[in-house]
């Protein structure tokens, strides 16, 4: 405490250095009767009053006065349990009161006395001590004589137990009181020591009538105790002794005793108690009855009368194996082997251990299944079914189930069983034998398969020309069936799981001899099912050659490879259309063919039975289509413009103009061609080929053409007199036309129509050296100038000079 006076002084000290000019106090500490006061240094101080003056008590006040130095001090000779209001002053040499502060606290209550110390257990005291006035608690305080132990326990009233403590130990005890100011003095000391601990019983029960109890001896135990008590009653048995193990027999069994121990010391004194519980081992059950009971696997019930005390119980069998069960008086034994006399006992089991086992119970299993179970067949739809016998079997009963449900019945003593067994069924065959137990849980099942039957609904039909589908109901006991259609020389084969079948690849225009065989893995086939026969489609017919007969008519060539029962189709099927014709023979004729059209031609051959596949097609191919219109348009006097329409379905075309003057040819894939070498005033026939991709041509005939009249040659220009200008031509060709002649210049634009015969024209000269241009052309029969004759151009002087210079030229009209 000290120290800390120490510590807390410098650190007031530098709180006062650094702090307020103000004093400022409070209470450290106090007692019963005292209060150590602590307060702020001040400057100047010479000496420093307390004062404490009781706060609404009578009683006088304490004072007292310490030299400046001083910031720690108590005032003694206070009164428990009083409420002091305490004052500070600091003076100087004349007493002169430089600061002053006050505080207020309340003194300790009296100090106790303690009036007894015990201890009824090994780890604890209890002191009884006197309370005092003003008390709010109470502070036990234990201490060990070696001073290795303190202790301080809070209670709030007497009397207190002090925990915590080590057995039969001795220990000095005081008690302080406490209230809001703080804590008495400690009360006037006393010796205490706790007692001895208690035996830890360990107990056992060898048998269902006895119970051991043994422990470790405790150290300054001179004497122990013992007390049984049966659950559930009310009497007990007490013992004492000073060994370390008690047998207590003659006991119920299966009950409940509990024991408790306590030892006593040298200054008998009891120690601490302990109590333990322990159940002596069951009765010995009895087994009431043992049941065979039917499952996936053969086991047996275990039932027993249950017995007082017991937590489970377990049934053993002689045959090694056992069950257990907890609140139940039964239990099931799995995995029990058929056809055996066996014995089972029941043990009770709790937490002391097992009771004597149970006199043993018989009991028989069921029988096991009967082994080399055998069906025999002595002859159709009589069948046996045969085993060995069997241990502990009293009698059998044979159940014969047929794959579509039916089942029957034999119940025999003997080792074979008869029953009616028809075609195309599987059968099961079980057998079970029985005793006093009841049946085999489980038997071997034979499987016997009979011939499957014949079908009865076979239907044949052709699905394409060389393939028969074959369809029918499945009969029972088929697994697969053979399928065949013979020929006199060939037979065609299908083995399928399904009730349909598809040949293919057979022969065209021939009848087949059809048979369903119906097959099992276990008894083969059944091959005395009736034939059906079914034909097959006409063969394909071959073209052979087709002939044009006219524009629009084609003859079509086949061969005829089936029955003379079998007529034929001739298809040509082009783009847009299609044309046919029929016939019993070799030939036909495809009629209306329109031009420019390409058709794939095929021939099919028809029977009652269907139709044949098409044979290999044939392309047809008509003329392309001749124009619909053709225009011939003269260019110049020997050229022609020739157009034309397209003509459907063809690419070129050749066209000719032709006379006894002489012909103009071209061949082009426009539509239109120019042509030269024209005879002017000449009568033309046109001629037009149309020509296809692949080299068919038409030949159109059209109406004449006459090419225009040949334009006038050694035209002139000349004066004559009066100032009259001629001009003045020759005519060239066999026709005799009127000519226009027109005369233009710088000054002059005149026109002149000469008749048929008339081989110039006369125009007055209104001006002299002028140039003038020459137009003189034919004029047809429509009335139609011709607009393709040169131009001629001349200059004429004037009078006293006779040159006349002429310059042609074309004109471009």
């Amino acid at each position: 405490m000290g120290a800390l006076l120490g510590l807390w002084f410098l650190l007031s000290v530098t709180q006062i250095c650094s702090g307020a000019d103000d004093i400022t106090v409070s209470v450290f500490t106090v007692t019963s009767k005292s209060m150590t006061m602590q307060w702020s240094h001040y400057s100047g101080a010479i000496s420093y009053r307390i004062t404490a003056t009781p706060k609404n008590s009578p009683e006088s006040s304490v004072f007292a006065q310490y030299s400046g130095q001083t910031v720690m001090a108590s005032l003694n000779s206070l009164s428990p349990n009083t409420v002091y209001i305490v004052r500070i002053e600091a003076m100087d040499n004349a007493l002169n009161v430089l600061s002053s502060a006050e505080t207020e606290d309340t003194t300790a209550p009296e100090v106790p006395v303690i009036v007894e110390a015990y201890s009824k257990h090994s780890d604890s005291i209890t002191v009884k001590f006197g309370e005092v006035t003003g008390a709010t608690s109470y502070i036990l305080r234990a201490e060990s004589d070696n001073g290795d132990f303190f202790s301080e326990t809070v209670v709030s009233s007497s009397p207190g137990t002090i925990v915590g403590l080590q057995p039969y130990t001795e220990y000095r005890l005081s008690v302080m009181s406490v209230n809001a100011g703080g804590w008495s003095q400690p009360s006037e000391y006393i010796d205490a020591r706790t007692v001895v601990m208690a035996p830890n019983l360990e107990t056992a029960s060898p048998d269902n009538a006895t119970i051991n109890v043994a422990w470790t001896p405790i150290e300054n135990a001179v004497l122990y105790t013992l007390c049984i008590i049966q659950e559930g009653s009310s009497s007990r048995f007490k013992l004492n002794t000073t060994d370390t193990n008690v047998t207590f027999d003659d006991l119920q069994a299966g009950m409940t005793y509990c024991i408790k121990g306590n030892a006593w010391d040298e200054e008998g004194r009891a120690g601490d108690d302990l109590t333990v519980c322990q159940i002596t081992r069951p009765p010995t059950p009895n087994v009431i009855h043992v049941q065979v009971t039917q499952g996936r696997t053969l086991s047996i019930t275990v039932y027993w009368m249950s017995v007082q005390g017991a937590e489970g119980y377990v049934a053993e069998a002689t045959s090694s194996e056992n069950c257990t069960a907890t609140v139940s008086n039964f239990c099931y034994i799995n995995s029990v082997q058929c056809g055996q006399m066996n014995s089972v006992r029941v043990v009770a089991i709790n937490s002391a251990g097992p009771s004597q086992h149970s006199s043993p119970r018989t009991y028989k299993t069921y029988p096991c299944p009967p082994e080399n179970i055998s069906v025999e067949e002595s002859e159709a739809g009589n069948c046996s079914v045969v085993w060995s016998e069997v241990e502990l079997a009293d009698y059998y009963i044979a159940y014969h189930k047929r794959n579509d449900g039916t089942e029957k019945i034999c119940n025999t003593t003997g080792t074979t069983c008869s029953f009616y067994c028809k075609c195309g069924y599987t059968y099961l065959t079980t057998v079970f034998p029985y005793n006093e137990a009841g049946s085999s849980p489980y038997a071997n099942v034979r499987n016997y398969t009979t011939i499957p039957c014949c079908p009865e609904d076979v239907a044949v039909k052709l699905v394409s020309t060389e393939t028969l589908e074959i369809m029918w109901s499945g009969v029972k006991g088929a697994e697969l069936y053979e399928t065949t259609a013979t020929e006199t020389d060939e037979t065609i084969h299908c083995n399928d799981t399904a009730p349909v079948c598809a040949l293919s690849d057979l022969t065209c225009n021939t009848r087949y001899s059809v048979v369903v065989t119906p097959c099992s893995e276990l008894r083969g086939c059944n091959r005395t099912c009736r034939a059906h026969t079914h034909e097959t489609a006409p063969c394909a017919p071959e073209l052979l050659d087709m002939t044009q007969y006219d524009d629009s008519t084609y003859t079509v060539q086949f061969s005829t490879p089936n029955n003379d029962n079998t007529s034929y189709t001739i298809t040509a099927t082009g783009r847009y259309d299609t044309h046919t014709c029929h016939s019993m023979n070799s030939s036909c004729d495809l009629t209306n063919l329109p031009c420019g059209s390409i058709y794939e031609v095929e021939a099919v051959a028809t029977s009652s039975v269907g139709q044949s596949l098409p044979g290999y097609s044939k392309t047809l191919e008509t003329g392309p289509c001749c124009p619909a219109s053709i225009n011939v348009t003269q260019v110049t006097q020997a050229m022609t413009n020739v157009t034309w329409s397209p003509g459907y379905g063809a690419r070129s075309y050749v066209v000719a103009l032709t006379s006894s003057r002489g012909h103009a040819k071209c061949h082009t894939l426009d539509n239109h061609c120019l042509m030269g070498c024209i005879t002017c005033g000449t009568n033309y026939s046109v001629e037009v080929e149309a020509i296809s991709r692949t080299g068919h041509i038409s030949n159109c005939k059209q109406k004449g053409f006459s090419s225009s009249a040949c334009c006038p040659t050694n035209v002139k220009l000349t004066r004559r007199t009066n100032n009259i200008l001629r001009v003045q031509w020759r005519s060239f060709g066999l026709q005799v036309q009127n000519h226009t002649v027109q005369l233009y210049g710088t000054g002059a634009n005149y026109t002149c129509v000469a008749s048929a015969g008339r081989k110039y024209c006369d125009f007055q000269e209104t001006t002299c050296g002028d140039v003038y241009t020459v137009a003189a052309a034919p004029v047809g029969p429509d009335g139609v100038e011709v607009s393709f004759c040169q131009l001629r151009t001349f200059t004429v002087p004037c009078p006293g000079n006779s040159a006349v210079i002429a310059r042609g030229r074309r004109s471009v009209a």
